[in-house]
């Protein structure tokens, strides 16, 4: 047994929590149960890497197998329901990148199943899981639910490491999970990291409740009462706590997003999308040929706002620089692992450092590995615009998947200069695919809001990769 820092509570969290979700499932009803094992799975368990007789275990893997073997165990029937449909097909590619950019630099097929394994889990499995049980208006539902509540339970984890410094993680496994020193802010105080990597996920992490927490709200779809609390004070008090973690880039992106979805809605135009989808493949053409290097933004930022903010963004450009060149120097695959794609001095020192996942993909992985990811993440809300019009995102059907579509933009957007992957996203990936597959099951009830529904869903054509409402979901699979 090895492979992590800490002390024994590591493996034992690791272990123990199989037999946590088989509680869960002999308890709850199986969509109940995996929306909870995932999310407080993700907010508790450590952040390490252990090998526990002989399979290599990560966070991710542990909630993942966990309940895919409780789910095998109780609700097999339901596993069994799964159809690969030609949606499914840029995750799969996107779980399939390693093994092309191992054989490309022969590291070997053994090398690419291994990666290709790694890859699955954190957001092969996550997707799989969400394709089967959150692909319907109740299920999701419940699993926005259960995002929201687990970023309520954060809050005073947050506000105890906002005060006293990030040391829960610490004190519960003996180590920290990321360097301290990026936890103190300037000026003073700190950014919690609570159970996750960085603060930056954290950050992450609350926006979205809050995102989530707002439109439910908005639509109606947010109880009245929370733990004996009125919703609306839970919503301020979560606001309060993400402004106070003064995490600038996770507030920027909530902002956007809200802006998004409201202006969308009531303008009806789904034109401020569409900049969401575009404005990666900008960033990363003006990067990548070298016709931006960041400096008039990084000197906007200092003369307005701070000078060690832009000196830190430019130092992420300045890196990237420097890896752009290192990948481009690689095959169409890239340069694989094993630091291959990191630049060395003449003394075999590294040089760079690495912050957005989309330079980090492309220099593992190449041209071919950067355009699958950008496309697997934003996949779904492209499908959702072609699917759904913005009139329907307020009803009680597209409300909470409108918000998982809008995040996942921000999500690609936030890769470009952090590399923060929460599998939680990748659920909500899942679901959007698993719901647009299955909508043409419209619930026409008789609220005004279900009739605007059905009556626009019927006027929706069908994509050559979604079905029309008026056609059988079965006739594409």
């Amino acid at each position: 047994m090895g492979g992590a820092p800490g002390n024994i509570l590591v493996p034992i969290a690791f272990l123990v929590f199989p037999l946590i979700v088989m509680r869960l499932f002999k308890a709850l009803d199986p969509r109940q149960a995996i929306a909870r094992a995932f999310v407080f799975g993700w907010m508790f368990l450590p952040v390490a890497n252990y090998d526990i007789f002989l399979l290599h275990n990560t966070k991710t893997a542990v909630i993942c197998l966990s309940i895919l073997g409780s789910a095998y165990h109780f609700d097999k029937e339901r596993l069994s329901t799964f159809q690969f449909n030609i949606a499914d097909i840029p995750m799969l590619l996107w779980c399939t990148v390693p093994f092309f950019s191992s054989i490309a630099n022969g590291l070997g097929p053994y090398d690419g199943l291994a990666s290709v394994l790694s890859q699955s889990e954190r957001w092969g499995m996550p997707y799989y899981i969400a394709r089967i049980y959150f692909s319907d208006e109740k299920s999701v539902k419940i699993l926005a639910y259960i995002i929201f509540i687990g970023t309520l339970v954060y809050i005073p984890f947050c506000w105890y490491e906002l005060i006293m410094s990030p040391q829960i993680h610490r004190l519960t496994y003996g180590f920290h999970q990321s360097d301290f020193i990026q936890t103190l802010r300037q000026g003073g105080g700190f950014r919690p990291m609570v159970y996750m990597e960085h603060g930056l996920m954290t950050a992450m992490w609350m926006a979205l409740g809050l995102f989530l927490g707002i439109w439910m709200f908005f639509t109606g779809l947010l109880p009245k009462i929370i733990m004996h609390i009125p919703s609306i004070y839970l919503l301020l008090l979560l606001l309060f706590t993400n402004i106070m973690m003064r995490s600038m880039g996770a507030i920027s992106l909530l902002i956007i997003a809200l802006l998004v979805v409201f202006i969308s809605n009531k303008t009806k135009t789904t034109i401020l999308v569409l900049i969401l989808l575009i404005v990666p493949y900008l960033y990363i053409y003006t990067r990548t040929t070298g016709i931006w290097d960041g400096r008039n933004l990084t000197n906007a930022i200092s003369e307005k706002y701070s000078t060690d903010r832009s000196g830190s963004l430019q130092f992420r450009f300045d890196n990237e620089t420097i890896l752009v060149q290192k990948a481009l120097q690689g095959t169409f695959f890239g340069w694989g692992g094993y630091g291959r794609s990191r630049v060395y001095d003449e003394e075999g020192k590294d040089i760079s450092i690495t912050d957005g996942l989309w330079i980090i993909t492309f220099g593992v992985n190449g041209i071919y590995g950067l355009v699958v990811m950008i496309i697997a993440i934003q996949w779904p809300l492209i499908l959702f615009l072609l699917r759904v019009k913005p009139e329907l995102w307020k009803t009680k059907t597209w409300g909470n998947s409108a918000v998982m579509a809008v995040f996942l933009g921000i999500f690609m957007i936030d890769n470009l200069l952090n590399a923060m992957i929460i599998p939680v996203y990748m659920l909500c990936n899942g679901s959007l695919i698993g719901m647009l597959l299955n909508s043409s099951k419209v619930v026409s009830g008789n609220s005004d809001t279900d009739l605007l529904e059905a009556e626009t869903m019927r006027k929706i054509h069908g994509t050559r990769f979604i079905p029309s409402p008026c056609i059988k979901p079965s006739r594409f699979i």
